[in-house]
């Protein structure tokens, strides 16, 4: 066989080789909670504690995939998706709190003395306007923040800057006990969701479930956005915006519709977490969690959308490891990683990967 045939052969395997990778794993993520349900003793039994650390990074995954259609795609760095992932997780918790709390106040307002639920708690009790707040917080927070900065035509390391102050100054602003989110300790000790035990392991085998269902659904409408002209329009407006201005288009429109977009799976995705791990807090919008998503889109490969869920799984599942074994040096590795990356891996993982398997 001559060497174009062989070249051919390569290329078509490219893409089945990769389709069965991605269907093992998904088959392997849908097994995890039917294993998770096993009797205590069974050999195949998956611990609760490990469904948990899957499902957070699964969670962080969605995340790292938004950031990847506003970044890879359109170009906008943004460091303040921490804030959109912690809006949708207080969202949900709020619900939370109140089904832990019965008719009565939530815990910490009891402690703080407070004789009534702030105007902005009404309906929380509700399941449907839980979800509503979900898409609603983070999506029209979005809009809002990206009609004035799209408008104003700031981008680059301006527009960077200024989600990085954004996500600072919610965090700030949760922090208030006065603010009626907690506090410092912000929400836990949840107890029921929709009449179920949050702590029992079918509950724990749904949410999982929804998980997964969550990042393949995303998966797949950014796969869809990407590859139609309104994707070849964000590419445009990542590579050359004047260009494309002076071809008569409005860029605006294009970056705030994605932006809103990135924002709400974020919120959704933040919702999913907390009932899984049982907590949120203002730390979640710690702008160092946004940098951390920044590193795990440009550590997979920004652009290519699996790059961004391979990376999200290799920096989580090394943070788990250095957090145990050495707590103190993780922060040094994360940094040390983002430059090993900017200066050798510029197309991340996936383009390694993509470069190594060209004959």
């Amino acid at each position: 066989m001559n060497q174009p045939l062989l070249v051919t052969a390569a290329q078509k395997a490219g893409p089945r080789v990769s389709l069965a990778l991605g269907a093992a794993v998904v088959l392997v993520l849908l097994a995890l909670p039917l294993l998770s349900l096993l009797p205590d003793g069974h050999a195949l039994q998956v611990s609760a504690y490990t469904l948990t650390l899957v499902g957070k990074i699964l969670c962080y995954a969605i995340v790292a995939l938004a950031l990847d259609l506003v970044w890879g795609y359109a170009g906008l760095l943004s460091l303040g998706h921490g804030l959109f992932f912690a809006l949708g997780g207080y969202a949900m918790g709020m619900y939370l709190m109140r089904q832990a709390a019965g008719d009565g106040l939530p815990g910490f307002m009891a402690f703080l003395s407070w004789s009534e639920l702030p105007w902005y708690w009404a309906g929380t009790q509700h399941f449907a306007w839980a979800l509503c707040l979900v898409v609603l917080a983070p999506g029209l927070l979005a809009l809002v923040f990206g009609w004035f900065a799209f408008r104003s035509r700031i981008k680059g390391v301006y527009f960077s800057i200024m989600t990085q102050a954004l996500t600072f100054a919610g965090m700030l602003l949760f922090f208030r006990n006065e603010t009626g989110f907690g506090g410092n300790n912000g929400f836990t000790n949840f107890r029921t969701i929709v009449g179920f035990d949050v702590t029992a392991p079918g509950t724990r085998a749904v949410l999982f479930l929804l998980t997964v269902l969550l990042l393949l659904a995303s998966l797949y409408l950014c796969w869809r956005l990407t590859r139609s002209k309104f994707g070849r329009l964000l590419t445009a407006v990542r590579d050359a915006e004047n260009r494309l201005m002076f071809c008569g288009y409005d860029p605006r429109g294009f970056k705030l519709l994605v932006w809103v977009l990135s924002a709400v799976l974020c919120g959704l995705a933040g919702a999913l977490y907390v009932p899984q791990v049982g907590i949120i807090n203002p730390s979640e919008m710690s702008p160092t969690n946004s940098i951390e998503a920044a590193v795990w889109v440009a550590l997979g490969g920004r652009g290519t959308l699996i790059g961004p869920l391979l990376g999200a799984g290799l920096v989580n599942g090394m943070k788990s490891w250095f957090t145990v074994a050495f707590p103190e040096y993780w922060l040094f590795f994360l940094g040390a990683l983002f430059i090993v990356v900017t200066l050798y891996l510029p197309k991340g993982v996936v383009g390694l990967v993509k470069k190594r398997s060209q004959p």
